[in-house]
């Protein structure tokens, strides 16, 4: 878990930070040198949580007091409206990383484009008061999504082939690296082609540990491995290992002085204190990688395993039916999401542990590094822990879970497979309405509930899509093998 002065103190800019600064101080959380001291993230949190407001708008010039409408709009606009934009804006959002990702390699499509210009514009001042509409357009943005995710991923396998299952190492080998972090398998192959014969091992981080498994990538000799786990570990392990970092996507941080003179970002990332590089020329992430030690031979305690691609898994359709209708397999859950700091989310951990052997897990994006390193076998050479990549792949999840409904003649939400999600930022909110658009009911949703859901939207994710939060791992499981 992360001390709360190290997450705080390579976030300070401006009044903000000063003021977020001062409440850690002045609540016992530690000095502000950025020593790890006090309590967790969360209790950070818990302290620094804003005074709930029915609503909160101020893009207009008629926000009350020049400062924001907070009970109701100036326009007329109701909190439920207000609070279903910002959700609708999120999952633009989310569809936007998936669309830049695609379009790195060549892939538009004018539909979703279409979309997301009439959904911004129904979020102006003095366009939109319907709340219904805008549960319509949350489905409709969830259908874009599963279109951009599909779009996305056959541009990865035209680009770089099928995934196949691959073993990855965790440590480092001798010699000169670079980090590589965030999601752009664009990136990590041009960086890899130019340090082609350099003496300079790349290795990946959170996200990008996939790309290991893709033929075209995996095909570089001096792809030596993956560090680290999810995202908010960069700031310890950046500071741990003396060599070149390239963020290449979102889940990138300001950076600690310790590493900040050999961070660079491309693309979209921009962060203080790091040299952007506005295309694919990576020489000066090479050269700053040639000026550093060379790393020592230092295998890792874990070898992880990732690649499971839906051509793979669907490979053994065949002898999962007969599994699952000899007993052997009783049911499937799909674990897997965004990681945070956040203390709720060791459930995630605990909830693959106490599964009954009978039972098989799916997993993508960075919450699979919560429990990807346990060694839970296998049932007749089906394995029981299959990472289906990032967390863009959900498209796989969602082909792989049509195929099954297919096989076994029933629908979707009448397989013996549940969805326990984590969510932590906006492309989260994007696949989760991609699941409802496609009508999956069920879903265990945590480490906690999306701030902006108030009652009367909760009530109608739960009246229509059956989601609840996660609670208690045991009863959990409980629950959902007895439904």
């Amino acid at each position: 878990m992360m001390g709360v002065c190290d997450f705080c103190h390579g976030n300070r800019q401006g009044a903000f930070a000063t003021l977020l600064a001062d409440l850690c101080g002045a609540n016992g959380f530690g000095p502000k040198d950025g020593t790890l001291a006090g309590p967790d993230y969360d209790e950070v949190w818990k302290v620094a949580t804003v005074t709930q407001t029915d609503m909160f708008c101020y893009q207009c010039s008629q926000a009350v007091g020049g400062a924001g409408c907070t009970v109701a709009g100036a326009c007329g606009k109701e909190p439920t409206v207000a609070r279903l934009q910002d959700n609708l804006l999120f999952s633009l959002k989310g569809i936007s990383a998936y669309l830049y990702h695609a379009r790195e390699l060549g892939r538009t499509d004018g539909e979703v484009d279409a979309f997301i210009e009439r959904a911004l514009y129904s979020t102006l001042t003095n366009v939109n008061f319907d709340a219904q509409e805008f549960i319509r357009l949350a489905l409709e943005a969830g259908q874009m999504t599963v279109r951009t995710m599909r779009m996305l991923k056959n541009a990865h396998i035209e680009t770089y082939g099928e995934p196949v299952p691959t073993r990855v190492q965790t440590g480092t080998v001798q010699g000169r690296g670079i980090l590589v972090t965030g999601h752009s398998l664009k990136a990590l192959e041009e960086l890899l082609k130019q340090t082609e014969g350099a003496g300079i091992n790349v290795y990946t981080h959170s996200e990008l540990l996939p790309a290991h498994a893709y033929p075209g990538i995996k095909k570089y000799p001096h792809l030596a491995g993956n560090l680290g786990r999810a995202w908010f570990d960069q700031r310890q392990l950046f500071a741990q290992y003396p060599m070149a970092i390239l963020g290449t996507t979102n889940c990138v941080l300001p950076p600690l002085s310790e590493y900040a003179d050999r961070l660079f970002t491309t693309g979209p990332v921009e962060v203080p204190g790091a040299r952007h590089i506005p295309g694919y020329d990576f020489a000066p992430v090479t050269e700053k990688a040639r000026s550093l030690p060379a790393l020592p031979d230092r295998p890792g305690e874990t070898v992880l395993t990732t690649g499971f691609s839906a051509s793979v898994v669907l490979s053994l359709a065949g002898k999962i039916k007969e599994l699952v209708e000899a007993g052997k397999i009783r049911h499937f859950f799909l674990v897997g999401g965004c990681d945070s700091p956040l203390a709720g989310m060791p459930y995630y951990r605990e909830f693959v542990q106490k599964l009954p052997p009978d039972t098989v897990v799916l997993t993508l994006g960075c919450g699979k590094y919560r429990f990807n390193d346990l060694e839970l076998g296998s049932i007749d050479g089906i394995p029981r822990l299959i990472d289906l990549g990032q967390c863009n792949d959900a498209i796989v999840a969602i082909d792989i879970a049509s195929a099954l409904a297919k096989l076994f003649g029933v629908g979707i939400n009448d397989l013996p497979l549940t969805l326990v999600l984590s969510w932590m930022e906006q492309k989260a909110v994007s696949i989760l309405w991609g699941l409802f658009a496609l009508g999956v009911k069920g879903i265990y949703l945590g480490p906690v509930a999306p701030a902006w859901v108030n009652e009367p939207i909760l009530n109608a994710l739960v009246e229509n899509w059956g989601i609840r939060l996660v609670g208690d791992p045991g009863e959990d499981i409980r629950g959902m093998l007895a439904a």
